[in-house]
């Protein structure tokens, strides 16, 4: 039964160079490898000194096999407004080891920083890296580099977002539709001389020219005027009939729903969903060997006290039915002081990767990254 819960010549030097370097694989597993039935956690970016926090990344995979795992190493504190660059780390076994060295693949352009990547391999081939670069409480803005040479250089930054406001981006979440159109959704948190709001206003930015243009799409999505948060956080997906649906996290106690039939130009009213969850992030990706979709969220909807407003316990779920009910739900981690969020997905081999945040006592809420490897059979059981 389902389950209840319904850029381009120019090049970045540094980055050629970091890439280049030679890299140390480990040879054996350290004891932050843990196995379960159909699991496998890779804790694999701890925090350390002089680096308080490492988060938000994305995979992609090379053509000579190899995996990417792009992340936002903090170097000047652990909070959102930190100096952070973009790091990356390699592996050769479809993720079950991983380099132990980073590579630089985009120093710190921002006044803050640069995080929240997105990688893409576009129909054209070359692939697609987009983050965003935050320069002031009211400048937060996506941007976009492309490489021709699988990751070793990137070509000069396109801005995604030609006014200026703050907007969050979650890492792996744009998208490149059957049309070829680009997708990125975001949520905007104030404009130029406001004021940064919790309240979030959700809208995606488009690009028909892979990336070298963009605009922004005719709905901006608002919450009802009873959900504080707004819409948070937003992901998107394209579902088989070619509609579009997009999840935003909120503070309604659930995922809030909202569908496009014109490729993300216009948007339906945003609506409650029974995906049951906190003020934390879902991702969303369809399985590509069955063509079902693959949720991960923080499934609140038969929890005790225990777990009440946390990013806790971390589970995975199948949808049929292009995202209207969910079933085979597995929870894949349930530490009550753990935070389980910001996840990117990637298919290699018979496993799903996910890419998260894992903190816990003694790390900070969101200073862990951890790569979780899931089979896809086990899901199914």
């Amino acid at each position: 039964m389902p389950h209840p819960i319904a850029t381009c010549k120019a090049l970045v030097s540094c980055t050629l160079v970091a890439l280049m370097m030679p890299l140390t694989f480990a040879q054996t597993e350290s004891p932050d490898v843990i196995r379960s039935e159909g699991v496998v956690r890779i804790r694999l970016l701890p925090p350390g000194p002089d680096n308080p926090r490492n988060s938000e990344g994305d995979f992609i995979k090379l053509r000579d096999g190899r995996l990417l795992f792009v992340y936002t190493k903090f170097t000047g504190g652990g909070g959102d407004h930190s100096r952070a660059h973009l790091a990356g780390r390699f592996s050769q076994d479809e993720g079950l080891t991983w380099s132990d060295q980073d590579v630089i693949v985009l120093p710190n352009e921002g006044r803050m920083n640069i995080m929240s990547v997105s990688l893409l391999r576009l129909r054209s081939g070359q692939i697609a890296l987009l983050y965003l670069r935050k320069d002031a409480l009211d400048d937060c803005r996506l941007r976009m580099r492309v490489s021709t040479d699988e990751a070793a250089t990137w070509s000069d930054p396109v801005l995604c977002m030609p006014d200026q406001g703050y907007y969050v981006v979650n890492n792996d979440r744009v998208i490149q539709l059957g049309s070829g159109r680009l997708v990125a959704p975001a949520a905007r948190h104030n404009v130029a001389g406001g004021k940064w709001t919790g309240r979030g206003v959700a809208m995606c930015f488009l690009s028909d020219d892979d990336g070298k243009t963009w605009r922004q799409s005719n709905t901006a999505i608002e919450a009802p005027t009873n959900v504080s948060s707004g819409l948070q956080e937003p992901g998107v997906i394209e579902l088989k009939d070619g509609r579009l649906m997009m999840l935003c996290r909120t503070n309604a106690g659930c995922q809030m729903r909202s569908w496009s039939a014109d490729g993300g130009e216009t948007w339906s009213p945003i609506e409650k969903t029974s995906i049951i969850s906190p003020l934390s992030p879902a991702t969303f990706e369809r399985i590509p060997k069955t063509g079902d979709i693959l949720l991960v969220w923080n499934d609140h909807s038969q929890i005790t006290d225990e777990y009440r407003g946390k990013r806790t316990p971390f589970n995975a779920a199948i949808s049929r039915d292009e995202g209207l009910t969910w079933e085979k739900v597995k929870t894949l981690e349930d530490d009550p002081a753990g935070w389980y969020c910001y996840t990117a997905m990637e298919f290699a081999a018979n496993r799903v990767l996910l890419g998260h945040c894992a903190g816990g006592r003694g790390f900070g809420h969101l200073n862990r990254t951890q790569i979780t490897l899931v089979d896809i059979d086990w899901l199914y059981r």
